[in-house]
């Protein structure tokens, strides 16, 4: 899944191709739109898929932010705002291209679900493997309360206390620190690769309790996070599997990386162990990591 900063290198390549831009025209994929007659919001989600193209046709395109793993948005029409929130799931990807064509890669050009034809002549193209992406329309971010619920950007200010804050609520005092700092209200866009590598750097067992760090270890680990990402983020992301920017372009934070996925520890040269920490896979070096 593409965390904080896959999202930030899309958002970095959507930018100046999209603000701006009005949106002359949505079609949806057949495979979308039989989804939705069976009862099913693949990839729309909240409005029909009707209203949804609809709604966005003659739409201005005035900035485009991210938040958190989300991708906003902010559009204009009529004079009234809106904001078109995405989120790319596990293989979601953008494309800015003349023809569906250009999308280069078969996997993403066969999966095509949603493309905005633009006043330039141009398509903005949503295409997405596995479908567990998700886009809603809204007039305003409270009409979705989950997004309130996300943690500041790990670069604010308020964020290092707020994480810390969190972690000594009851209800993550007895989870693993591997499982709290991926909980998008703890830390936002701290997923299970970023995650993996600060706990290596920090050498903290991903199954250790949240209670059992102090709070110097946690203050530590926070800002070993924020590191990771700015790298990745400098790195243009990791392409594990399938994350592209717009352009079609992988990133190269993968070839950085100490732990995640890998078999053997670079430090002590023992074999990686792993297990299922929250749903998710996790590395981990039961000799350095403790």
């Amino acid at each position: 899944m593409p965390e904080l900063p896959e999202v930030e290198g899309v958002v970095n390549s959507l930018k100046p191709v999209a603000t701006g831009k009005t949106i002359n025209e949505v079609k949806v994929s057949s495979v979308i739109t039989h989804a939705h007659s069976q009862g099913r919001q693949a990839i729309v989600k909240g409005r029909s898929l009707q209203q949804f193209c609809s709604d966005l046709a003659g739409a201005k395109i005035e900035q485009v932010v991210r938040r958190s793993k989300y991708i906003y948005f902010h559009l204009i029409k009529n004079n009234e705002q809106k904001l078109l929130v995405t989120h790319l799931g596990m293989t979601g990807a953008w494309f800015y291209v003349q023809h569906t064509e250009d999308v280069t890669e078969e996997k993403f050009r066969r999966h095509i679900h949603v493309q905005f034809q633009l006043d330039d002549d141009m398509i903005l193209v949503y295409a997405d493997i596995r479908r567990f992406g998700e886009m809603r329309l809204l007039d305003m971010e409270s009409q979705f309360p989950p997004l309130l619920l996300m943690a500041p950007e790990p670069f604010e200010e308020i964020a290092l206390n707020h994480f810390l804050q969190m972690s000594l609520l009851p209800k993550y005092q007895q989870k693993s620190i591997k499982e709290t700092i991926m909980d998008g209200q703890v830390i936002s866009g701290c997923g299970n690769i970023y995650a993996t590598e600060a706990l290596f750097r920090m050498k903290i067992h991903p199954g250790r309790t949240v209670k059992r760090i102090s709070e110097k270890r946690k203050v530590q680990l926070f800002k070993e996070i924020v590191d990771v990402l700015n790298e990745s983020i400098s790195a243009g992301g990791s392409s594990i599997s399938d994350y592209r920017n717009i352009n079609g372009e992988a990133g190269n934070m993968q070839d950085r990386l100490q732990m995640y996925g890998k078999k053997i520890c670079p430090s002590c040269h023992q074999p990686v162990k792993q297990r299922v920490l929250g749903g998710r896979n996790s590395w981990y070096c039961s000799t350095c990591q403790r």
